[in-house]
């Protein structure tokens, strides 16, 4: 058998050959890939009356190849999509009718007869989108917003660009990036209109990204908002269908970000927006004949207004549907009533009828289940320890269970109640031996995972410790699902007692917790895995505190440099992966979150950056990054490198020539855990 780094790296985590992607309905859709280490999607069926799967549309039988433009390639970075094939799709209201592209070609489906075929759109096509009543697609394509009908007649633009940097339709940087909003237009329930966002970017300051790697080619400009400089500029127009225009009015100049839309046949358009500091969330219904807006909600928060996925939206009966943060907890409110309370922490609405499905955790914020919740109360549906997600059409509810017993996570399908089909899983068994145990440690009760090699026994000596967190908002790593722990129980197996931690802001526990990091995102996070640490040694003598080493990635390189730098009393070796060394260099929305405007706050930026302790350095360090990383870019490495040596401080800096900020290609991905392993073991050698 293949080495585990190698058979990770070939099947992207274990994860080419599991379903996703899932839309429920009398035909429950998703994608899926022919094998564990297949890349390329296909679209599949499950029909509900018989519990039987098909094939619908196979990129390798309509014979087209897969070829990604630059804008697409910018697409899936932004979704962190690492597949070929079909990436996503979409239907009509009814799901009769599937839209999908490939290699920038637009295809539709029926789903009753599995009848494939191409549309003569304008290339590149992104983003298909059918009407309710699947008469029509709109899409974009260079900058437009288009619509042809599904026979593949009248082809036309809705709305062109007017500038060189103007785009109709799509999501900008940010809202792709840290507000969870891929899409920039929304079909009216009627089909007859669309509400459409313009993006304008010529406010925002280029980038230019070159590869070092490839000196003959250009470099690429790239728009890129810095914390504290010019955001796109984003306004929304109501469309008809012959072109005409109704710009949607609010006051943009106080509430420039555009979080969501939603638009149903339950009520007018809705609109979120938000402050430039996020402290102020509005929900506006919109009049699709004026483009006038009427305020229906006002959120403030005196650190931010949190995003959840699924709101705005309407009941049947017309009541606002929200998530709002009060009393210790994230709560569902419908209407003016909120529907629950702590402890449960609601984390997303999945669908909203005459009851409302949504995601939360209760006591345990490592499991995630479904409830059903009403006026009386909230009803947990899902049963078995773990992490669930779902989604719902009428009486169809598909659940994604993944929990610690199983190594593939299991997808039932389940009509009026009862269980009538499991989807099939052909993702590769990681034939992984976990041996982990979830912990609560300290006065924080810091939800922690402790892996120790597989067979270990404690006569066999104290092990060097490896912490492995991300550690930063919202991502928690410490979830009750095996998925989760792989590479951590590799790093394990070659000697490792190896401490995961879910500090301070890192999400699941509420709006206290969240906001624990207001204006300070490295105190905090560096402090709960000190303590984290020194909680689990103390239960646990097998951990030899005096080799203790960190490595992380994105946020947790982050960290991975602030533990060296600022105690290296505790650590004594770090691996720095694609880090966030100046917040100044990072992206407006999610730094100005957390830090405030560095225009207004600049000494929160000195005092959260890497670079002013790099003469403290005196340990280990190893610097990872990618050459064309476009959400942290190169120059953090660079900045920190360079930092370092104008102290005279040794280090050790890996670049990856030509990869992005995650590694997808297979020696690359299998051989830098393996440099990791060798350096670790090098730096923590007594």
């Amino acid at each position: 058998m293949a080495s585990f780094p190698r058979r990770s790296a070939r099947t992207q985590g274990f994860t080419l050959g599991a379903p996703r992607n899932f839309t429920a309905g009398s035909t429950v859709l998703f994608l899926r890939s022919a094998g564990g280490t297949e890349r390329s999607n296909a679209l599949w069926a499950l029909d509900t009356r018989t519990g039987q799967e098909r094939m619908l549309a196979d990129p390798a039988a309509l014979r087209v190849a897969d070829e990604v433009s630059p804008e697409e390639q910018a697409r899936r970075e932004r979704a962190r999509e690492r597949a070929l094939g079909i990436t996503g799709y979409a239907t009509d209201g009814d799901g009769n009718l599937a839209a999908f592209t490939i290699s920038g070609r637009l295809f539709v489906v029926d789903v009753a007869t599995g009848d494939a075929r191409e549309l003569p759109a304008r290339q590149p096509v992104a983003d298909p989108r059918p009407d309710r009543d699947g008469r029509r697609i709109a899409y974009l394509s260079a900058g437009q917003l288009r619509v042809i009908d599904v026979d593949g007649s009248g082809d036309r633009a809705l709305a062109e660009p007017d500038g060189a940097d103007i785009t109709w339709g799509a999501a900008e940087f940010i809202a792709a990036e840290e507000m969870g909003r891929h899409r920039g237009y929304w079909w009216a329930p009627d089909g007859a209109r669309l509400l459409a966002a313009r993006v304008d970017e010529s406010p925002v300051q280029h980038l230019y990204l070159g590869d070092p790697s490839a000196p003959l080619s250009e470099p690429t400009a790239m728009r890129y908002p810095a914390a504290g400089t010019p955001n796109a500029d984003v306004s929304l127009a109501v469309l008809d269908l012959d072109g005409n225009r109704v710009d949607v009015e609010w006051d943009r100049q106080a509430f420039p970000y555009l979080v969501t839309a939603h638009w149903s046949e339950h009520g007018a358009p809705l609109i979120a927006v938000q402050t430039r500091d996020q402290r102020t969330q509005l929900v506006l219904a919109v009049d699709p004949a004026t483009g006038r807006t009427t305020e229906v909600h006002r959120d403030t928060d005196p650190n931010w207004v949190e995003i959840n996925p699924g709101w705005p939206a309407w009941t049947p009966d017309g009541r606002l549907v929200r998530i709002s943060a009060g009393d210790g907890a994230y709560r569902l409110v419908v209407g003016d009533q909120p529907w629950t309370a702590a402890p449960l922490q609601v984390r997303g609405i999945l669908d909203v009828g005459d009851d409302v499905l949504i995601s939360a955790s209760e006591q345990d914020p490592t499991q995630v289940h479904l409830y059903r919740v009403t006026a009386d109360g909230a009803e947990r549906i899902t049963e078995q320890p773990g992490i669930h997600s779902g989604t719902r059409c009428g009486d169809v509810l598909a659940v994604a269970t993944s929990t610690m017993d199983e190594p593939r996570t299991r997808v039932r399908v389940h009509l009026d109640g009862q269980e009538i089909a499991e989807v099939e899983n052909l993702a590769e068994d990681p034939a992984v031996d976990l041996n982990v145990t979830l912990l609560r440690l300290g006065d924080r009760e810091l939800c922690s995972a402790l892996l120790l090699p597989t067979g270990y026994d404690p006569a066999d000596g104290p092990l060097p410790v490896l912490l492995d967190p991300y550690g930063g908002p919202h991502a928690q790593r410490v979830l009750a699902r095996s998925q989760g722990y792989l590479t951590s129980q590799w790093f394990a197996d070659q000697g490792f007692a190896v401490l995961v931690t879910d500090g301070r802001g890192t999400g699941g526990r509420g709006p206290d917790w969240d906001r624990a990091i207001a204006g300070d995102l490295a105190g905090p996070t560096l402090q709960d895995q000190v303590d984290a640490l020194h909680a689990a040694a103390a239960q646990h003598p097998e951990l030899d505190l005096g080799r203790v080493a960190i490595r992380g990635w994105s946020f947790g390189g982050y960290l991975a440099g602030l533990a060296v730098l600022r105690r290296p009393d505790v650590f004594h070796a770090a691996v720095v992966g694609a880090g966030v060394v100046d917040w100044r260099l990072y992206d407006t929305h999610y730094t100005e979150r957390y830090l405030g405007d560095p225009n207004e706050v600049p000494k929160a930026y000195v005092e959260n950056s890497l670079l002013a302790d790099a003469g403290n350095l005196e340990r280990p360090m190893l610097i990872v990054h990618g050459t064309v990383d476009d959400n942290v870019i190169l120059a953090h490495a660079l900045r920190l490198s360079a930092a370092l040596t104008a102290s005279a401080r040794p280090h050790n800096v890996l670049p990856l020539a030509g990869v992005s900020h995650m590694p997808t290609e297979e020696s690359t991905s299998e051989n830098l855990l393996l440099l990791q392993v060798d350096f670790l073991r090098k730096s923590l050698a007594r």
